[in-house]
């Protein structure tokens, strides 16, 4: 039978495309890694008037159907900030679920494309889930884990479905972990970090969540800076990142987010997120009835953290100043209960980070691929 694609418009369609993820992950074959994303957080994740995100986007959401059955989903989404800083007539494709089936992709792929190419973009690259500040990319190794916090997991055929529509890679993203058990913090490391923060004279502090919306304002310019020359990036907005802020605020440890200070004023900052995927893999993607009393009781049992935000003011790169974030958000972490990190995602080419931590011995396990298709 033949696929039909059609644009999402009511909110039963919208309620539908939220839900669908659930036939592919929670069907008749169960994918026991998948994390199931809270669902008011989906809903709040697409909805202009919660999410900053969509005032400078325009999004087409759509659904796959076959005998009047839903068997895939997608977004094209299109980023005026990304265009006009990347100077680039590059569309993003999002939200991708669909079943193991060339036909199903394909529709969903053309369906995007077209959306994208009408409004004048010359590339689509994707996923972007919405953004590249978001959840983004193909997972293609390591389906043997539930990812972590903010990190994306689909079936292993996905790879597939997209190469075979003639999707070439953009970009490849590496994450690397270091537990603890085989991982120790050696007194070379110790001594080389101390000798960064004393030639440099650079002290490091926790947040300070009495003052956090100011501390929030002088991270996200840092962030701004410390990542502006970096593959997809965007400028954060106040309002983006306030609402990005609030999220983080309800799961991060305030005693392992630290913030680097040289000559009276905020040149780094580390960002480690609690693993709550522990957590939510059990809750099926609901707060109700039950839910946050499990997240609430089991976050004192986490034991994983996932270094998700990580920057340095150009003025001091080269510097060893990443090499001490990383060192004391790992120090802290054991010594705050933590057990191990994840560090992601880390760009492919971004070679300086990806030496120092495979020169401590971290392992690079898992890798999400970004794609892309032209348009002509």
């Amino acid at each position: 039978m033949s696929v039909s694609v059609e644009p999402v418009q009511t909110a039963a369609e919208i309620k539908r495309f939220i839900m669908f993820p659930w036939k592919i992950y929670r069907g008749r074959n169960p994918i026991k890694n998948w994390v199931p994303p809270l669902i008011v957080g989906e809903k709040d994740t697409i909805d202009p008037k919660k999410n900053p995100f969509w005032a400078h986007v325009e999004c087409q959401h759509f659904l796959a159907y076959r005998d009047s059955r839903i068997v895939g989903r997608i977004s094209a989404i299109l980023d005026r900030n990304f265009v006009q800083f990347q100077r680039e007539k590059v569309a993003y494709l999002g939200f991708f679920e669909a079943i193991d089936d060339i036909e199903v992709a394909r529709a969903l792929f053309d369906a995007a494309a077209a959306w994208a190419k009408a409004r004048g973009m010359a590339r689509i690259m994707g996923p972007m889930n919405p953004s590249p500040d978001h959840i983004l990319g193909v997972l293609i190794d390591s389906f043997d884990n539930p990812p972590v916090v903010q990190m994306g997991y689909n079936p292993p055929y996905y790879p597939a479905l997209y190469e075979g529509c003639g999707w070439r890679k953009e970009k490849d993203l590496y994450c690397y972990r270091m537990l603890a058990a085989s991982l120790p913090v050696s007194d070379k490391i110790r001594r080389v970090a101390e000798i960064v923060q004393k030639k440099r004279k650079v002290s490091l502090r926790p947040i300070d969540m009495k003052n956090f919306k100011a501390e929030v304002e002088r991270i996200r310019e840092v962030y701004n800076q410390a990542w502006e020359r970096n593959w997809g990036f965007v400028p954060w907005t106040r309002e983006e990142f306030d609402f990005m802020a609030n999220d983080l605020r309800l799961v991060a440890d305030p005693r392992i987010v630290l913030l680097a200070e040289a000559e009276g004023r905020l040149i780094g900052v580390s960002i480690p997120i609690p693993d709550v995927n522990q957590i939510l893999i059990k809750m099926n993607g609901r707060l109700l009835p039950f839910g946050i009393f499990r997240l609430l009781l089991g976050r004192k049992k986490l034991h994983i953290i996932r270094l998700a935000i990580m920057g340095v003011t150009p003025d001091y790169h080269n510097q060893g100043i990443d090499a001490l974030l990383v060192y004391e958000t790992y120090r802290r972490g054991l010594d705050t209960g933590y057990r191990g990190a994840e560090f992601s995602w880390i760009i492919e080419d971004n070679y300086p980070v990806r030496n120092l931590l495979e020169n401590w011995g971290a392992e690079h396990y898992r890798t999400y691929r970004v794609y892309t298709r032209d348009l002509s």
